[in-house]
């Protein structure tokens, strides 16, 4: 904890609805302020779960009256089995049996967090839209309650928080005091959230409306008609990077959403790439992105929109890197660097006749090829159907070509020399992959039919292996049936979901 920070978390109110013998080991436990759950599960040990380990609290099994006494003293558990303590930021959690009975509780610990948001308080006073992603447990619900007080309290601005399942402002019709002057609403359930965001712009006249976990369709569609209306939204959305968001067809909106645009021969030569591309289809519902690593440090995305355009263009983006030490003081370790958007035009010709020179090389050298973060067997799928001269080595002392995975750029750059070409992909999929090695070894220009079913196939990997469905870019209902009709072949259910020009295919798991 720094010297900052003040963290508050109402140990005592949880500790009175667990059993008592729970109640008496965690009292005096060492690692208590360090505690993030209690698990009660019917017939096992009761567990105390801590960010490094648990310990399990005597030998005795949970039984139902120990579930029942938790049970009889929060409130009521609504359809998502959540219940929590009145003005407190507590939850509880239940798991059910096929007839409905809890036989088990997880009984997270909630804690509200001041004086920390100081490490974006120039971004969330600039009065544009941010967006915050990380992976779950990271804090952005807590970033979002304190960038809440902070607007509300210290700048008196009009805040409304849409308070999903009682997340960010506890449970109880009254609001933890951790949201200071702002105003909540409360969400029944997920499957209203968004048309609860829209009421809060509608009846309410906010000047910030603050969300937490932007999950669906319809949540990115008002999130859009929020910030549209002029108001300043602050939210949080399922994913760990902006290169997830990008490649999820739901909430690729709130990044400007990407479309597969088909270029004229003339202007695919004059840009020096393909004729079928990814763009931006419009501008962001957020201006800022920021992108948590750890509770005081993380990555800020000053244009969205400048970033996604990069990122699409295959382009190296650097985001500003800021940290906390451990006196307390916020540092900038590595600044942004993104380069401008209209890059210079005589940059981009020789970019283009480098290009051209490596595809002349590609094509009559035998090279030799070293993969990096990718996994290897899709990489010798797409070599076999290119037809390519390539061998793979162990060695990247020995190859001509490193092929990576983006999320290796510091290692890929090392790897860089004038002999040496090195070719970064956005994310491990057989798609990524064949086209980087298309551009590099000459295969001719794929059309926009080829892309769309290689996403097809590329789904359909993904489905058998996680026995989950997969979403499919947004296409034209020509491309959309082509789609359907090799997802058939397959033996893989299909269908269409969302609107024009949103619409798309998604595969579906036997």
């Amino acid at each position: 904890m720094t010297p900052v920070e003040t963290i508050t978390d109402d140990m005592e109110q949880l500790l009175a609805v667990l059993p008592e013998r729970v109640r008496d080991k965690l009292e005096d436990h060492p690692r208590l302020g360090e505690l993030v759950e209690v698990v009660i599960d019917l017939g096992r040990p009761i567990e105390a779960r801590f960010a490094g380990g648990f310990d399990v609290l005597g030998e005795q099994q949970a039984t139902h009256e120990d579930i029942q006494q938790v049970v009889a003293s929060v409130g009521e558990f609504d359809r998502d089995n959540r219940a929590g303590i009145e003005r407190t930021l507590h939850r509880i959690s239940a798991i059910r049996n096929r007839l409905g009975d809890i036989v088990g509780l997880t009984c997270r610990v909630g804690r509200a967090v001041y004086g920390t948001i100081d490490i974006v308080s120039d971004v969330i006073e600039s009065g544009q839209s941010v967006l915050f992603l990380g992976p779950p447990g990271i804090g952005k619900t807590t970033k979002l309650r304190e960038v809440a007080r902070v607007l509300a309290s210290e700048f008196e601005k009009r805040v409304v928080i849409v308070d999903t399942n009682n997340e960010i402002a506890g449970d109880g019709d009254i609001p933890h005091p951790a949201i200071g002057r702002a105003r909540r609403m409360q969400v029944p359930n997920g499957c209203q959230q968004h048309d609860i965001m829209i009421q809060a712009v509608e009846n309410h006249m906010p000047e910030v409306v603050v969300i937490d976990e932007i999950g669906n369709e319809a949540e990115a569609a008002a999130a859009r008609t929020i910030a549209e209306r002029g108001v300043q939204l602050i939210a949080t959305a399922h994913g760990n990077a902006l290169e997830n968001l990008m490649a999820n067809p739901t909430l690729a909106d709130l990044v400007g959403g990407i479309q597969a645009v088909t270029l004229g021969d003339d202007e695919a030569r004059r840009r020096g790439t393909q004729k079928v591309v990814l763009e931006r289809q419009a501008p962001p519902t957020f201006s800022i992105a920021v992108q948590l690593e750890g509770l005081h440090r993380l990555a800020i995305y000053h244009d969205v929109a400048a970033t996604v355009d990069q990122i699409l263009r295959g382009e190296q983006v650097t985001p500003e890197i800021r940290q906390r030490g451990a006196d307390g003081e916020v540092e900038i370790v590595k600044a942004a660097q993104l380069a401008p958007v209209s890059a210079d035009p005589h940059n981009r010709e020789l970019a283009r006749l480098q290009r051209e020179i490596q595809h002349v090389q590609s094509m009559t050298d035998h090279q030799r090829l070293f993969v990096k973060g990718l996994t290897r067997s899709k990489v010798e799928r797409a070599v076999r159907e290119l037809r390519a001269d390539v061998t793979l080595v162990q060695d990247p002392a020995e190859a001509d070509i490193i092929l990576g995975s983006q999320n290796h750029a510091a290692e890929l750059s090392a790897y860089s020399t004038d002999a040496r070409q090195v070719i970064s992909v956005r994310s491990n999929t057989y798609a990524q992959i064949y086209q980087a090695l298309r551009e590099m070894f000459g295969t001719a220009n794929g059309s926009i039919e080829e892309f769309a079913l290689r996403q097809v196939e590329e789904a359909i990997e993904e489905v058998t292996r996680t026995n989950q469905a997969v979403e499919l870019l947004p296409q034209n209902a020509y491309i959309r049936r082509l789609q359907h009709e090799l997802a058939g072949k397959h033996n893989f259910r299909s269908g269409s979901v969302g609107k024009e020009p949103r619409r798309r295919v998604t595969i579906y798991p036997d």
